[in-house]
């Protein structure tokens, strides 16, 4: 796939957005990140100098570069920037370089100015007036981008073309219903039949459109035949409702519309019948859809041609999509404290990025038990003590999911685990460990009585065993 074809990361329409610019004298670095194509005014001046459709520093005495702090509006894989020194001719910069790093969305400027960089482009020659292009080869998701410009000059407008790699957290996980055709949740736009008047990105930007530039829309047809839009989905899941938004198009929309779905994004079934469509409105299908298995594509089909300018397709994720996007986070995890979350081993947390990326999920959870058991006791002990004690009140959202049959226990219950968790580590050295999801009070009472008869061989094996499983779901859970 050309990197066109990819999203714009950087996008204002997405909330990109430059926080910060160490000089930005004769022209504004908000300007790097306009939507619009870069423009020349001959005899603009202000009362800096000449009027300049760009971000650009004042020229340099001393040693160093100038730099900008750019927050992407989606986190996501850079895989090519376009730096584009349009208009600037004389006083455009000899490199460039950028470095990436991955924080919250609302990361302030002083932690960003002290934040952790790592090298996504080198310093590179430019050419002034000029798209200058530039693979990225990086697996990593980020959040940041720190531009910097060798000494000084200006740059008309810094595209950031990647693949977004969503914070699932945000949306409310995968065990909730979602828009599986969002660019926000990672879909995106294969293919399209034509895409003459708007790209066919638009279809699945966030929110509504602004007016008709904001939508996809095809030439009009003068021949046989129907225009038509492929989308991937964020994710493998049962579609529930429809949304074709035929916002501000009016005398141009569509005149009828279905909908197709696919598990490969090869063969198709009928998801909507073909039907008819009314200018500058929100269409919604809920009954009107045909009974499907779970799918991977989606086909939007409009007949003749026209403009859509959203496509929304709510839905469930499957076991399978959830899992499958397991692997795509751990496969572009930056730094690894999600890792630690699931197991504070350090030598767990190495392997398990070492060996990125994984090409399925059957692959990560055997790395991740093969990690597990290869560690010593000592190392094990690490991920022992970062548990709650059974009954105890759980730190983390986690632990306290899965100590959830606890809640509640009478006071005579509380008080026996407790006397129980106490006779375990005295007798053995560490805390009663046991996967908890699904169990209650009573039964983890009747566990750790039972497992007190064990000799410390034995019950440093179960804990082993039972901190794997717990590895387990709560590697699923990242997505949750």
């Amino acid at each position: 796939m050309s990197f066109r074809d990819l999203i714009d990361l950087a996008s204002e329409r997405l909330g990109g957005s430059v926080v910060y610019a160490n000089d930005e004298f004769f022209a504004d670095k908000g300007n790097l990140l306009k939507e619009t194509a870069p423009v020349w005014k001959e005899h603009e001046y202000t009362d800096r100098g000449k009027w300049m459709d760009g971000w650009e520093s004042r020229r340099k005495r001393t040693a160093g570069s100038d730099f900008a702090l750019i927050r992407l509006g989606l986190p996501g894989i850079v895989r090519s920037v376009v730096v584009d020194t349009s208009f600037f001719r004389g006083n455009y910069p000899e490199a460039c370089s950028i470095e990436a790093t991955s924080m919250r969305s609302d990361a302030g400027v002083d932690a960003l100015l002290s934040a952790q960089w790592r090298e996504l482009l080198p310093r590179s020659p430019l050419e002034g007036d000029s798209r200058n292009t530039f693979e990225i080869a990086s697996n990593d998701a980020v959040s940041h981008l720190r531009f910097q410009i060798y000494p000084d000059g200006g740059v008309a407008r810094l595209r950031v073309h990647g693949e977004v790699v969503p914070d699932w957290r945000l949306s409310g996980g995968l065990a909730s219903e979602l828009d599986l055709a969002s660019i926000e949740h990672g879909a995106g736009v294969l293919a399209c039949s034509d895409m003459f008047f708007g790209p066919k990105n638009n279809l699945i930007m966030p929110g509504r459109s602004q007016n008709m530039s904001g939508g996809w829309e095809t030439r009009r047809r003068r021949g046989p035949g129907h225009d038509w839009v492929v989308i991937r989905l964020a994710t493998e899941g049962q579609v529930r409702r429809i949304e074709i938004d035929t916002n501000h198009f009016k005398g141009n929309y569509p005149d009828t519309a279905s909908l197709e779905g696919s598990v490969d994004g090869l063969t198709w079934v009928e998801l909507l019948p073909r039907t008819k469509l009314q200018p500058h409105t929100r269409h919604f299908f809920i009954d009107e859809l045909l009974e499907s298995g779970p799918l991977t594509h989606v086909r939007l089909n409009v007949y003749p041609d026209g403009g859509v300018s959203r496509l929304r397709v709510w839905g469930i994720a499957t076991e399978q999509g959830r899992r499958a996007a397991v692997v795509s986070h751990v496969n572009a995890l930056f730094d690894f404290s999600r890792l630690q979350q699931i197991c504070p081993a350090h030598e767990w947390v190495h392997t398990l990025a070492a060996e990125r990326p994984y090409g399925s999920w059957d692959q990560l959870v055997e790395t991740a038990n093969r990690a597990w058991f290869a560690l010593n006791d000592a190392a094990r002990m690490t991920a022992y003590e970062s548990h709650a004690r059974i009954g105890e009140r759980a730190a983390g959202r986690w632990s306290a999911q899965e100590q959830s049959g606890t809640r509640g226990a009478s006071e005579e219950l509380a008080q026996a685990l407790a006397e129980a968790n106490r006779a375990y580590e005295a007798k053995f050295g560490f805390i009663y460990l046991v996967c908890a999801t699904g169990k209650s009070g009573d039964d983890l009472l009747a566990d750790v009585r039972t497992r007190l008869a064990n000799d410390r061989q034995t019950e440093l094996r179960i804990a082993a065993e039972e901190q794997a499983k717990i590895i387990a779901l709560r590697l699923e859970k990242l997505v949750l």
